[in-house]
């Protein structure tokens, strides 16, 4: 009888290992400590915790400098954002917008909160995310131009926008997709809810197209329990955006007028001291998560069965989640089961968008790669480890 380990148990002891505990390693926590507690209790103390104040302002100016765009606009979640982003770039009922099938719903939600409707191209299996050869065969044989615009042949409904999403913290081949969709006159929203501290080429995922959005939920890389923020180098575009985002309101000094119909999405001051704070870390957060890929790979490298999806080429991935892929759904399967046994978070991806009900009858190209991945690939765990007196909630 073979006393050979199951496939991806070296990946398990490695965990367990690194993450120095017999207790249930989750797959991303938070870190806080008093650096957290002490700029949110100033807040409170404040008593500015709505969205106005001063950390809210602070967080998207830090924002902005760090990731090398003109504006920043704090909003309540990601997936506002990239609805506000793509209501400020004037997609309408019933544009179409072109995303990627493999990807969280909230990227095909916001697409159908502003009444459009998703189009899905295939991802890259270099990167994960949607992939410039697909949209340049999508493009050149589905689409017509006129009058500056770009329509669908078969339906001739309008191309508003283009959304691609970039999974994992690998980032799509945004120079690629950027000049197809300026050929095109398609706007651009970066769906970069995972990317913060990704960079392409030494640029800053979320600043190649009109708007790109982040996402500050309990889970990622960086939080404010709630939250997203949209950039942009674009000054009209940040100027309309902000605006509705607080409900189009006319500043005065106590008159309520409004000259639109706007939304209330801002980020409240209480979500931002908390971001101040962990935006403080990001750059140790990065480190640390960037010596795990290492170790992940090197793993992989003597194991059977699995191998770590490596960086692409030209980029430097946060690694917000790291990915293993295996031979066969029927292996993946097997090393959750496994995982779960062993008191170790570990997920596949989610159900690509066209195989569920919601979005199946929706305009698409063929999905080989997005296929072949949501049915190989897993996350593993990626947290930060807390130092001693720090905690992961």
């Amino acid at each position: 009888m073979s006393s050979q380990a199951p496939t991806g148990q070296g990946l398990l002891d490695l965990i367990r290992t690194h993450y120095q505990t017999d207790e249930l390693i989750p797959l991303h926590a938070p870190c806080f400590d008093e650096t957290e507690k002490n700029l949110v209790g100033d807040c409170i103390d404040s008593t500015f915790v709505s969205s106005v104040g001063a950390y809210v302002t602070e967080f998207e100016q830090k924002i902005a400098d760090y990731t090398g765009a003109k504006h920043a606009i704090a909003v309540v979640n990601g997936t506002m954002g990239l609805y506000l982003a793509l209501k400020t770039l004037g997609v309408q009922a019933n544009d179409l917008v072109i995303t990627q099938s493999l990807t969280f719903i909230a990227t095909a939600n916001a697409i159908r909160m502003i009444e459009a409707n998703p189009i899905f191209i295939d991802v890259d299996e270099n990167n994960l995310s949607l992939s410039a050869d697909d949209l340049k065969a999508f493009l050149t044989t589905q689409t017509y131009s006129e009058n500056g615009q770009t329509f669908h042949t078969q339906t001739q409904r309008r191309v508003a926008a283009c959304v691609p999403m970039h999974t994992l913290g690998f980032c799509a081949d945004m120079p690629e997709i950027i000049a197809l969709c300026k050929q095109y006159n398609i706007n651009i929203v970066e769906d970069a809810a995972e990317s913060l501290g990704s960079f392409i080429a030494g640029q800053h995922s979320g600043t190649f197209g009109d708007f790109g959005v982040f996402s500050f939920n309990g889970n990622k890389i960086l939080t404010t329990g709630g939250g997203g923020m949209l950039i942009t180098n674009d000054d009209a575009l940040a100027k309309q955006a902000k605006h509705l985002s607080t409900t189009a309101k006319v500043p005065h000094a106590w008159l309520f007028e409004h000259d639109e119909i706007g939304y209330n999405l801002r980020m409240p001051n209480l979500n931002a001291a908390l971001g101040v704070a962990q935006l403080q870390k990001l750059n140790g957060f990065l480190i640390e998560k960037r010596l795990l890929a290492k170790q992940y790979l090197f793993e992989t490298q003597k194991s059977p069965g699995v191998v770590s999806i490596p960086s692409p080429e030209n980029q430097q991935p946060n690694y917000w989640l790291n990915a293993v892929l295996f031979e066969t759904q029927t292996e993946r399967d097997s090393f959750l089961k496994l995982a779960c046994e062993q008191s170790i978070q570990a997920r596949p991806l989610w159900t690509p968008m066209h195989q569920l009900a919601i979005y199946e009858d929706e305009i698409r190209t063929a999905m080989p790669i997005t296929e072949f991945l949501a049915e190989r690939l897993v996350n593993i765990p990626s947290g930060i480890r807390c130092p001693a007196g720090e905690k992961n909630d």
